[in-house]
């Protein structure tokens, strides 16, 4: 193997960024950190999934699977611009390393509202048309949401089977009505929408120049209200009110005996075959335009999915079925070509799901956390890892590494700091050093690990809603100035990084 397919990297949600304006955006704060990755010798960003937020502040519940978060909207661009004066903080201002959603959301809607009008009042000729153009290249997926969020906003934010009708069933004639009388707040989203594109296209060519590769994240499910369900509800599993007879969710485990019900509705995988799978290739082609690769949340079902009938509190009750397995990436393959797919192959892994990872040639993931909780023969080891892999130490859903430690039982300390050859201070560079020198292509430390941080800096409590789920930023001041030298002196020691970095 090359070395250039050896490369590490950091994961870091956009949100968790500094930045002024109570949440990381697509400003400054972002290529200042597409920097200081590149000056630390890595190569790879890794995101959480970038589409608006829903239930709790979720990345993963979201009411479009194509539209990016108004949340993540840089203000300073439009500033720049002169669509936007500049911002007036509130008066108590926003923490610097908390997201507080319930005073940055609204806040940040009413600038991007005066951006717009702003925009309406004094754009150019050429920013005109250019909007005008993307959104003619995206009405595919676009013109269904804008008409989805203008009737939500006039519907109080009501679920959209709880909306009149005509406009539930989505009439013809009713639609017609409502974009006609809804006309001034759909050119709004359809502004929004252009910004996000125009901003996250800008810092994914910004990184390709510093030698940075934006790694994505695309969720298996969508969420029930949203504009998808509402748009195609023929292709998920919905009574004739449109309410689903069977949802999405894992089988209990020994970490949970009543498993997890996330209340997704599940696909009707049949109506999406026969479409030859023409949704998922959309939502991947659009994927592809803000990042360079990017990993499937759950992919296990793909090959088996955990059916629960909707009646059931708990997920108890649920049953295996068949996914649509390799004929639905062989369909999107032959529309986009060579799929940078990471699979996460996490959870309850049945040997179909190896089997179809491996026909697809995508990479799994292992998670050295994970690893120590058996003996040596454990595949989430480092001397275990394949070249086709990204090996990390911990991901959105885990605790922090130290958080692991101190909470590790004593056995799993002592084998982990016999095999890292660490003690409490200095777990996570080993833990970084570990995965690093294993023969895995890929190798991402959530930024928590690389700054050594305790449980409260987890991103999030998996099986929890709200609270401080999604909420962690971190500041400049908690890097200092030898994190980097460090972090590129491991990678370069293991073929990641230029050699040169070593001195």
């Amino acid at each position: 193997m090359s070395a250039s397919r050896r490369r590490s990297g950091v994961l870091l949600h956009l949100t968790s960024l500094p930045g002024p304006h109570g949440i990381g955006d697509f400003g400054p704060g972002a290529y200042h950190f597409v920097d200081w990755l590149a000056s630390a010798g890595q190569g790879l960003w890794q995101w959480l999934p970038t589409t608006p937020i829903g239930p709790g502040h979720s990345p993963y519940q979201s009411v479009s699977a194509f539209a990016g978060s108004p949340l993540m909207i840089a203000l300073e661009p439009l500033v720049e611009r002169g669509w936007l004066d500049t911002p007036l903080l509130p008066a108590a201002g926003f923490a610097a390393r908390r997201v507080d959603f319930d005073a940055v959301a609204p806040w940040r809607l009413v600038q991007l509202r005066a951006a717009a009008a702003g925009f309406e009042a004094r754009a150019e000729r050429a920013d005109r048309d250019a909007l005008a153009a993307w959104c003619v290249e995206q009405s595919g997926w676009l013109d269904d949401y804008v008409l989805f969020m203008a009737l939500e906003r006039a519907h109080d934010g009501r679920p959209w089977w709880a909306w009149p009708p005509a406009l539930a069933h989505r009439d013809e004639k009713a639609l017609a009505r409502a974009r006609t009388q809804h006309a001034d707040e759909i050119e709004f989203w359809r502004f929004v929408q252009w910004c996000f594109d125009a901003q996250c296209t800008a810092l994914k060519a910004y990184a390709n120049r510093r030698g940075v590769e934006i790694i994505g994240d695309l969720p298996i499910f969508v969420a029930h209200h949203g504009a998808d369900c509402w748009s195609r509800p023929d292709l998920y599993q919905l009574d004739d009110n449109f309410q689903p007879t069977v949802v999405a969710g894992a089988p209990p485990d020994a970490l949970g005996p009543l498993g997890q019900r996330w209340g997704n509705p599940l696909y009707r995988w049949d109506r999406m075959a026969d479409e030859d799978f023409a949704w998922w290739t959309l939502r991947v082609r659009r994927m592809l335009a803000h990042v360079d690769r990017f990993r499937i949340d759950h992919f296990r079902g793909f090959a088996g999915y955990w059916e629960i009938p909707a009646s059931s509190p708990t997920a108890q009750g649920g049953r295996w079925l068949p996914g649509p397995g390799k004929p639905l990436f062989d369909a999107i393959g032959r529309a986009l070509g060579t799929l940078p797919i990471v699979a996460e192959d996490l959870g309850h892994i049945t040997p179909d799901v190896h089997t179809l990872r491996d026909a697809c040639g995508f990479p799994g993931m292992k998670v050295l956390q994970y690893a120590f909780g058996d003996d040596a023969t454990h595949e989430y080891l480092p001397h275990n890892c394949r070249p086709n892999m990204l090996v990390c130490t911990g991901t959105h859903d885990t605790d922090t590494f130290r958080g692991w430690w101190d909470g590790a039982s004593e056995r799993e300390r002592r084998f982990a700091g016999t095999y890292l050859a660490c003690s409490a201070h200095d777990v996570h560079w080993a833990a970084i050093r570990a995965a690093c020198n294993s023969v895995a292509d890929l190798a991402v430390f959530p930024l928590q690990d690389v700054l050594g941080l305790p449980s409260a800096a987890r991103m999030n409590w998996p099986g929890t809603l709200g609270g401080e789920n999604w909420t962690w930023r971190f500041d400049w001041s908690m890097v200092g100035s030898d994190t980097g030298r460090v972090l590129g002196l491991i990678s370069a020691a293991s073929g990641r990084a230029p050699f040169a970095l070593l001195g």
